[in-house]
């Protein structure tokens, strides 16, 4: 009777490693079908990111022209700047010499001619008087 229960037991073994193997291999069946999936899925993803990568990558590098373009137009501007600051110093110093040194020397020419038209004037009327000082020398004479 052992032998008999040897088998059944032997027989019992056999039937739960047959259903094991039949478990490992659905479940490396399931395994194959999930990873041809996911990778069907991850190959569809980038068909669609590739237009969307492109794009950013276009659009990236129009951004950097861009930059470039407004890079130079400030320094365009900033030597359009300094050149213009250049020629009104150089304006302002010829208008200057043009205008305010000759006014300068008129005002002296003026001076002098009021000068020498009030020393005439002093000539015409002969010397200073003295009774004017002696006016205001009075009041403070104690004497």
């Amino acid at each position: 009777m052992t032998s008999a229960w040897s088998d059944v037991f032997l027989g019992v073994i056999a039937l739960a490693t047959l259903v094991m193997a039949l478990v490992q291999v659905g479940a490396i069946v399931a395994a194959l079908r999930l990873s041809r999936q996911a990778q069907q899925m991850m190959t569809s993803m980038q068909q669609e990111i590739r237009p969307l990568v492109a794009r950013v990558n276009a659009i990236a590098e129009d951004a950097s022209r861009t930059m470039a373009l407004v890079a130079a137009q400030a320094q365009q501007v900033d030597r359009v700047i300094t050149d213009l600051s250049r020629r009104t110093d150089e304006t302002a110093a010829v208008i200057q010499q043009a205008i305010v040194t000759p006014a300068r020397e008129g005002a002296a020419i003026v001076a002098a001619v009021k000068a020498t038209l009030g020393a005439l004037r002093g000539l015409g009327q002969g010397a200073p008087r003295q009774g004017r000082h002696a006016e205001e020398e009075d009041p403070l004479f104690i004497g």
